[in-house]
């Protein structure tokens, strides 16, 4: 007998599996485009991000000025797994994030985030070590070989798998940027028992939308063979951190976080311009400014300096970034540095690890950190520059260790350390001895009141617990102290936590080099 219910049903099941196909077999995606409403306008290829001279945005109305602050950024990156190395050679199971485009900038310890313009190119960084673009991004045959983030899949999981990184890709992004992060779940080959979803949670970071928060609860999860496009804009200046919210004792214990910072629109002020008054400038910009409100991040210093945005005299001339920059929009200079440098404190437990990689419930109770990492990193490994490779499951070598954590400061400089600390199960201490630590901000947020009287101070150590931030000047500027040559180190005076594993030297440690002069953006020592 013909069911009409039964033919509605069968229908109404072969039209979903006709539109499932498609979907199914065009999974990964990636979305960065050239061109948004707050950003009109394609940057070209190699431009930099605009001057900052008055808010996008003023006014209780929003009203439009026609001045076009920041630029379109974007990163991918994967969720799976991989292996590192720890300072005594054993190499130990992640659960991790790893960098799917930026690849070049990665490898040579900058942040992965990109220019649209850079982004959006073809490429293959197998075969171009320079490529900066989105690995697998590839014309879009249904639009007549457009770029729309149409990817090929089989790069992206032939990069993508066991390339996870500790800590997690760098992401750094200016106030006023439009950001679209790419997550693609590429699964964890060394548990394939696990249908393991991820996600990217900003922790701190003032996030206006839930839907993009990383919480499950109050947002979404990526499962495997799938992407997602986070977007954010940036808001105010800082380092924050990021990692994945499933599970989150498990997943961050096995090394799947990250940080992040914003870089203030006082970088982009023009030379010449006094600071205080662009700081004013910034108050008429409601998303930004202070009124009232006693979490403003912008408040104007008490007295108003006169100092102008000028050359800095510890970079060289022949480098492009030659003026001075800033922690933060002070107004006054107060958080002027020459080079930065970004430390993630973290911790392993090895047991913890390797039961995670045996298919046998995780000791949660009995998790204890015996490797105590700088960026991944135990002493001496931190100071060693360049990337740390480690050998996988598939007997080739992976990039598992990109970030080196030797700070060298150029004689009569200043460092800035952007310190994030997501530990699991300790605090963690880091001192200096002959150089004072210049605590100039916590939690992203700059050290001064309302009424704009400056609260930094100098010590000796720091401590965090996980989930907490904070960035200090290593002050290295009185040349009659700090002369070329000499070194100084970086340590936890917890001596238990300067041990790696049953080894007792290393751990969190790293050391500090006075240079004649270090180039910003490779942070080696120059002549």
């Amino acid at each position: 007998m013909f069911s009409t219910r039964t033919y509605c049903s069968s229908v109404a099941a072969l039209l979903l599996l006709l539109f499932a196909v498609p979907s199914f077999a065009q999974s990964f995606r990636v979305q960065c485009p050239f061109t948004t409403p707050s950003h009109p306008t394609a940057l070209p290829l190699g431009a930099g991000e605009p001057a900052y001279t008055k808010p996008t945005y003023t006014g209780q109305a929003s009203t439009a000025t026609g001045a076009v602050n920041g630029a379109i950024k974007c990163q991918q990156i994967s969720g799976g797994d991989g292996y590192a190395t720890m300072a005594n050679g054993v190499q130990t199971y992640l659960f991790a994030f790893g960098p799917l485009s930026g690849l070049a900038d990665i490898k040579a310890g900058l942040p992965g985030t990109e220019f649209a313009s850079v982004f959006n190119t073809v490429g293959d960084p197998r075969t171009d070590p320079t490529y900066n673009g989105a690995v697998g991004l590839a014309p879009d045959p249904d639009a007549g070989g457009a770029l729309t983030g149409h990817v090929d899949p089989r790069p992206i999981m032939d990069i993508g798998v066991m390339n996870g990184n500790e800590p997690a890709p760098l992401m750094a992004i200016d106030e006023d940027d439009e950001f679209f992060l790419t997550l693609t779940n590429v699964g964890m080959i060394m548990r394939p028992d696990l249908f393991e979803k991820h996600t990217v949670h900003f922790h701190g970071y003032p996030n206006a939308s839930s839907f993009y928060d990383g919480v499950p609860d109050a947002s979404v999860a990526i499962n495997i063979g799938a992407s997602f496009t986070y977007y954010y804009l940036a808001p105010d200046a800082g380092t924050y951190f990021w990692h994945c919210h499933i599970t989150p004792p498990e997943h961050l214990q096995m090394g799947m976080v990250g940080q992040i910072y914003v870089r203030p629109r006082q970088d982009r002020v023009p030379a010449g311009v006094s600071l205080y008054e662009s700081l004013v400038t910034q108050q008429s910009d409601l998303r930004t400014r202070c009124g009232n409100d006693i979490l403003c991040s912008t408040p104007l210093p008490k007295q108003n300096t006169g100092l102008v945005r000028a050359a800095n005299p510890n970079i060289p001339p022949t480098n492009p970034a030659t003026l001075s920059l800033y922690a933060y929009n002070d107004g006054d200079g107060s958080t002027a540095y020459d080079v930065e440098y970004p430390v993630q404190i973290h911790g392993f437990d090895p047991n913890f690890h390797f039961v995670g990689m045996t298919f046998n419930p995780e000791p949660f109770t009995d998790m204890k950190d015996k490797f105590f990492l700088l960026n991944g990193r135990s002493y001496p490994d931190t100071v060693t520059e360049g990337p740390m490779s480690t050998p996988s499951s598939d007997a080739a070598m992976h990039p598992s260790q990109p970030l080196a954590t030797l700070i060298n400061i150029p004689a009569g400089g200043r460092a800035l350390l952007r310190i994030s600390d997501l530990d699991v199960t300790e605090y963690q201490t880091l001192a200096s001895l002959g150089i004072p630590m210049h605590v100039i901000a916590i939690n992203a947020r700059i050290l001064r009141d309302m009424a704009g009287n400056n609260l930094a101070y100098d010590t000796n150590s720091i401590t965090l617990g996980g989930g907490e931030s904070l960035d200090l000047i290593l002050d290295a500027s009185d040349k009659t102290k700090y002369h070329s040559g000499q070194i100084f180190y970086l340590y936890t005076p917890n001596l238990d936590h300067l041990s790696n594993d049953q080894e007792n030297f290393g751990g969190l440690m790293t050391e500090v080099h006075i240079c004649s002069a270090v180039d910003p953006i490779t942070k080696h020592c120059t002549l």
